[in-house]
């Protein structure tokens, strides 16, 4: 199967331009006795960077084949997603409706009001508050549905940008990356976040038709395995018949020690992967997703989980979150 042929199928916008690099990291390869390389989605152009534009590469495109003037989405206050889907909106002249919710419960203005969420106002975006994300579908329906009733034309963009479609651009990711890795290296892992799954099954997928022998590992930031596996087995069912491939589905590998306490809450092994890969290379990742996942890149060479070969981190991006956590970080 010609995975690029197949891709090609589907209306994208080009909000990304070049692939986002692919480097070494000497002094961390270093510090961990492993090679360790970076795939760069936080330095995509919008919105301080991040992987949902790949994503939003197809979903915009498809709002704007329907007519759409209006994008819908939800996360949470900090939530990069929907700081990306805002920059994306107001790129192609759309309005932005938001429904936030607040995962940790905090009452700290700094979370409240800087960081991603500083952005959106920034992008003006029309801000909904929820108690909570517990039915996002239905609930995002409904803003949609009172949204037709004035008059506007709007458009849903999943939680996530994680449903097949918006998956769909990091299928291209793995194609991409297995690119770049061609006659340099050939990685024996590639670890990324995975949360509302579509980043981990696109790549999944991708990478099993042009790396077979890579293992991807998702370390999970909000679910146990037993809650995020359908997840992600859904979405790569959904790409396989989107994209007319029938291998059989690539392995779904999950680690889920090092989301805790819970979604968006910051830990102590999270908190000390971030602060040792900006000493190390001067690189930033944020509470929520990658330093989480760098924790568990971290964890896994010491305690040998890795098979052997070069590890890639795909880096997600969302460091404006940074500056919502302070003090904490």
């Amino acid at each position: 199967m010609d995975l690029s042929q197949q891709l090609a199928n589907f209306p994208r916008l080009d909000l990304i331009g070049p692939p986002t690099p692919l480097e070494y990291l000497t002094r961390l390869s270093d510090y961990l006795g492993r090679e360790i390389f970076i795939k760069r989605d936080d330095v995509t152009p919008l919105a301080m960077g991040g992987n949902k534009l790949r994503k939003l590469e197809y979903l915009a495109a498809d709002a704007l084949r329907q007519g759409a003037d209006t994008l819908v989405t939800a996360g949470a206050i900090q939530s990069n997603h929907v700081c990306q889907t805002a920059a994306v909106a107001a790129k192609l002249g759309l309005r932005c409706v938001a429904l936030l919710e607040n995962p940790i419960g905090t009452r700290a203005d700094n979370y409240l009001t800087n960081g991603n969420r500083l952005l959106l106002d920034l992008f003006d975006v029309e801000v909904m508050s929820c108690e909570a994300l517990d039915q996002p579908d239905q609930q995002l329906a409904d803003i949609a549905e009172r949204l037709e009733a004035q008059g506007f034309r709007p458009y849903v963009v999943p939680v996530g940008g994680s449903n097949a479609l918006g998956a769909l651009g990091y299928v291209g990711c793995g194609v991409e990356i297995a690119h770049q890795c061609d006659g340099l290296i050939r990685p024996g892992s590639v670890v990324t976040a995975s949360g509302s799954a579509g980043t981990h099954a696109g790549l999944a997928l991708g990478l099993q038709t042009l790396l077979p022998e890579t293992l991807v590992i998702g370390v999970t930031v909000s679910r146990s395995v037993e809650q995020q596996r359908p997840k992600v087995a859904a979405l790569q069912e959904q790409l396989a018949l989107m994209l007319d491939c029938h291998e059989p589905p690539a392995k779904i590998t999950l680690w889920d020690d090092y989301f805790a306490p819970r979604y968006g809450m910051p830990n102590e092994e999270g908190l000390a992967a971030i602060k040792l890969v900006a000493r190390l290379e001067g690189i930033l990742l944020d509470p929520v997703y990658t330093g989480k996942a760098m924790a568990g890149l971290i964890d896994g060479v010491n305690q040998s989980r890795f098979p052997d070969g070069p590890i890639l981190f795909v880096h997600t991006g969302g460091s404006p979150a940074l500056f919502a956590y302070h003090p904490t970080v």
